[in-house]
């Protein structure tokens, strides 16, 4: 009876229609952290064309990404990303009254339109690397003031001038004196070529070549005497900015001694730190517009403090002359540049005050304390870029887009944060899900009452309900809030209503980063931020490169992949864990278990016995004839089954081959262009299942998942393979003891069996009967999982990521079932199984989609969890963007719709009720007066 209930379930849920998301459901139930990347210096405020009355932000990662930013909320108007992948070199150009900006990704120039990011032309330059890029403000002293021409700078090729409405080169500056090319600068008549000569006996001169910027001809060139400072480029601190008088300054090795020379002329100033102690860097501040004042700011940055210093330059004498010092303030800080029509105003930006002076005098202008928030706590600014409002001589309001040292990018408008963007999310190399604080409390108590004799345990619940009692009051005062809240439907994203969620929707995940970073997101609040904490502040000692997650109850490790070090984190407040809070957690989790751990050793897979991998291995996995292993994928820990078969439509049973230590190896050979996979028990390393693809694209993405009795993966089968289906291919296996229905294989009902030693079980070796059919697939997939459900009744979904349309779509099961018959229609049985033709082709339907009108680009990774619905399940993809959902593969048929009105539904039943209450008298006494009017 138990396993037909569970069949019919089952049966209704591969009936249901597929849909990923439903219309009212989008931007609700989902989130989405659409990331530019950590920006580069230069983030610049700038009208999206001349007519415009707001500015938008646009800015360039470190990641590779460009694109503009709403000052007022912080929403992404647009990005691009290079199209060679992320963490490519990239440099972003913004012009005055344009209403295009210029980039340059690896060696793609590109211009795109302000407004909404739309391409207006691009070039590639093959086997070079721009290492530029400037706009052409002015031209024999005039202001450009149409689409301004584009100077590129690159790693072998010269030097380049390209049309600024099509992209196209009108001329070409080749060195070819061997020097490395370092920056370009303009002004209003001569355009400037600098590279690094490098002496002989160590150190490099600065040369610069004067080119004219009609035909790119050299008119001069000169060397600066810099070989006593300059080791290495980094060493040049500036090039260019202001187009009045170009400046190039350098520093040496020390940061002890400041050159300037201003572009043009051979003279070097020479300037001395301001401070005793080590300088540890230096960045110079000077503005792009062709009007301002010819006036910079130098910052000095020390291990404990920060101050700065403000230059004046004089054209006619050619001089450069310090104007006016800023005190040395302890901790860190930022200063931007404002420019507004002549005058230069500089911001300076720390933990506690945003300041705004002039360029002209060191007098303050405008002060505002700033107040902080939880995600900024211990973080301090970086660089940034500001906006400044002169009223009457005085500095009426200021905006400052900052970013912080914790890899928050926030907007500060006068000292209040207005938002904050999550940009340090886009360098998360892992994830893993962890339990709420209620969750893992009561958790602990029932492992330690597991742990002990009834009498012990019974007196431990006693007080543990007791203890609880104190919670009672605050209980009942927050029941009204709650009630209120239920039937308005307003969600409240608090701690205490969290561990209060009913329905498991928020469930935290925890992220970390390839600097070192750890944050824990809210996934049912929009992805909220809980909190962030960086592990170099936790642990200086250790150098977190590319960590890896494991969710325990109650904490997370940390583990560093180059030396393997731990660090143990609380999951629900990102405290560090001392060893004595480990061990307690330790001395709770079950015993009496022998674990099989299994690992890449040397380019083969072998196998532990307990969890240390430099004992000696039990078993040891490689495969033949050369072939090389790429990765493999396990069966999930927590892989809950609803049926141990499958009920056929003659109501027979197909028994599926449920073993929980299932692993699916994937090796090449490159030689041959060969993909193989490889279907191993991992308790005794035997090889259970074993196929081969011939003409594979092994430079691609070979992806794989495994859950309850089946497997997937993908493979690309590539131009010049002999195969008849070339493209992209879905391979989809079903294992079942047996292909008889009503067989339970080999080993039957035996109880005599070993996973261990398979081969001395009775009956020998038991291996499933592998049912597989390969599918054509639209497009690329990167990455691969299953969803996951508290009791496994729900129909599971494939999940898979498509990097080519930056999508997540969930594959509904009975579209890629094994068993769809081939070359004919389903009989009446195989229908009523929700069995359908088999198709070699699968379109991807819309409605799959999960992201929706998101696009969620660069994700590495999704990983699921059960909620506390059994109908739904939870998604969360991360990489560089950070995405999460919840999925109902079977339709939510364990919860009312969002559309219910529960306050309707309490009014019917009141008024039910005072209709009963007026109508059971009435009927009373219609009951009575029929008593006395019937006959005697």
């Amino acid at each position: 009876m138990r396993l037909h209930a569970a069949s019919t379930l089952a049966l209704a849920a591969l009936l249901a229609p597929a849909r990923a998301i439903f219309e009212d459901d989008a931007y609700h139930i989902d989130f989405h952290h659409a990331l530019i990347g950590l920006p580069k210096r230069g983030i610049n405020f700038q009208k999206p064309y001349a007519a415009s009355k707001a500015s938008l932000l646009y800015a360039v990662s470190h990641e590779g990404a460009i694109g503009a930013i709403n000052p007022r909320d912080g929403e992404l108007v647009w990005r691009q990303i290079a199209s060679s992948g992320l963490n490519a070199t990239g440099l972003l150009r913004t012009g005055e009254d344009q209403d295009t900006v210029v980039s340059a990704l690896g060696n793609h120039v590109a211009a795109w339109s302000a407004a909404d990011g739309r391409i207006v032309w691009e070039t590639s330059v093959d086997g070079a690397t721009v290492e530029d890029l400037e706009l052409l403000e002015q031209e024999d002293g005039i202001t450009n003031s149409d689409a301004k021409d584009v100077l590129t700078l690159l790693s072998d090729q010269g030097l380049k001038r390209l049309d600024g409405k099509t992209g196209r080169e009108k001329w070409t500056f080749q060195d070819t004196s061997g020097d490395t090319p370092l920056q370009i600068s303009t002004s209003p008549t001569t355009v400037y070529y600098i590279a690094l000569h490098t002496q002989l006996l160590g150190g490099a001169k600065l040369r610069v070549t004067s080119l004219s910027p009609i035909t790119g001809k050299k008119i001069d060139q000169y060397t600066l005497s810099s070989e006593g400072e300059i080791q290495a480029p980094e060493h040049v601190l500036f090039a260019g900015a202001n187009t009045a008088a170009p400046l190039l300054a350098w520093t040496d090795k020390s940061n002890k001694v400041l050159k300037i020379n201003i572009i043009g002329t051979k003279g070097v100033s020479t300037f001395n730190a301001p401070t005793k102690d080590a300088v540890e860097k230096i960045v110079l501040h000077a503005p792009s517009r062709v009007n301002s004042l010819v006036h910079f700011l130098v910052e000095y940055h020390t291990a404990t403090a920060h101050s700065a210093e403000v230059f004046h330059v004089d054209l006619k004498k050619g001089a450069i002359s310090k104007a006016y010092s800023l005190p040395e303030l302890k901790g860190q800080g930022a200063f931007t540049t404002t420019s507004s029509d002549a005058n230069v105003y500089f911001t300076r930006i720390t933990t506690e005050e945003v300041i705004v002076v002039s360029s002209v005098s060191h007098g303050i202008l405008g002060r505002w304390p700033v107040k902080r928030i939880s995600t900024l706590a211990g973080a301090y600014p970086i660089h940034g870029a500001s906006e400044v409002v002169m009223k009457g001589g005085s500095a009426s309001a200021v905006r400052s887009a900052v970013l912080f040292s914790n890899g928050q990018w926030v907007l500060i408008r006068n000292g209040e944060i207005a938002w904050s963007r999550p940009e340090f999310l886009s360098r998360s190399v892992s994830a893993v899900w962890a339990g709420l604080p209620e969750e893992e409390a009561l958790a602990h108590e029932l492992e330690v009452e597991g742990h002990q004799d009834v009498l012990t345990a019974y007196i431990h619940r006693v007080n543990r309900h007791i203890r609880d009692l104190k919670h009672f009051p605050t209980w009942v005062k927050n029941i009204p809030n709650r009630v209120l809240g239920s039937l308005v439907g307003k969600a409240s994203d608090s701690l205490e209503n969290i561990q209060n969620d009913n329905f498991g929707f928020h469930k935290f995940v925890v992220l970390a980063t390839a600097a070192g970073q750890l944050a824990a997101l809210d996934v049912g609040s929009q992805g909220k931020q809980i909190w962030h904490v960086d592990l170099a502040q936790l642990a200086p000692e250790t150098v977190f490169e590319a960590p890896t997650l494991k969710a325990y109850r109650g904490y997370i490790e940390i583990k560093d992949s180059a030396s393997q070090k731990s660090l143990y984190i609380n999951s629900t407040t990102g405290g560090l864990l001392s060893s004595g809070d480990i061990k307690t957690q330790l001395s709770i989790e079950p015993k009496g278990q022998t674990l099989i751990s299994f690992d890449l050793v040397d380019g083969d897979l072998k196998g532990f016995l307990g969890a240390d991998i430099s004992t000696q291995p039990i078993w040891s996995f490689t495969p033949p004839n050369g072939e090389k292993i790429t990765g493999y994928t396990a069966r999930p820990t927590k892989d809950p089954v609803a049926s141990i078969g499958r009920v056929l439509g003659d109501r027979r049973v197909l028994y599926k081959y449920l073993n929980p230590n299932l692993v699916l190896v994937t090796a090449v050979l490159e030689s041959t262009r060969t993909a193989s996979f490889y279907l191993l028990d991992s308790a005794s390393g035997q090889l259970l299942h074993a196929i081969s693809h011939e003409g594979v694209d092994v430079s691609r993405p070979m992806p794989s998942t495994i859950s309850e009795n089946w497997l997937s993966y993908s493979v690309v089968i590539d131009s010049h393979s002999d195969a008849s289906s070339r493209g992209y291919q879905l391979v989809v296996a079903e294992l079942f003891e047996s292909p008889l229905p009503d067989d339970r294989g080999p080993l039957r009902a035996s109880s005599n069996s070993s996973t261990v030693q398979p081969s001395a079980a009775s009956g020998d070796v038991t291996k499933p009967f592998v049912m597989s059919q390969t599918y054509q697939i639209p497009e690329l997939i990167s990455h691969m999982t299953v969803t996951q459900t508290k009791q496994g009744i729900t129909s599971r979904e494939l999940l898979v990521t498509c990097p080519d349309s930056n999508s997540i779509i969930g594959i509904p099961r009975h579209v890629i079932d094994p068993r769809r018959p081939i070359g004919r229609d389903p009989t009446s049985q195989e229908q009523s199984e929700g069995l359908t033709k088999y198709m070699p082709f699968i379109p991807f339907d819309p409605k799959w989609h999960l992201n929706h009108k998101y696009e969620v680009a660069g994700v590495k990774e999704v990983i699921t969890s059960e909620s506390g619905l059994e109908s739904t399940s939870l998604v969360l993809a991360h990489g560089f963007d950070v995405f999460g959902t919840r999925v109902a593969p079977s339709f939510a048929f364990d919860v009312l719709g969002k559309g219910f009105n529960k306050i309707q539904m309490l009014l019917t039943v009141a008024a039910l009720f005072v209709g009963v209450l007026f109508a059971a008298p009435l009927v009373g006494r219609k009951q009575i007066n029929g008593m006395w009017t019937m006959p005697s």
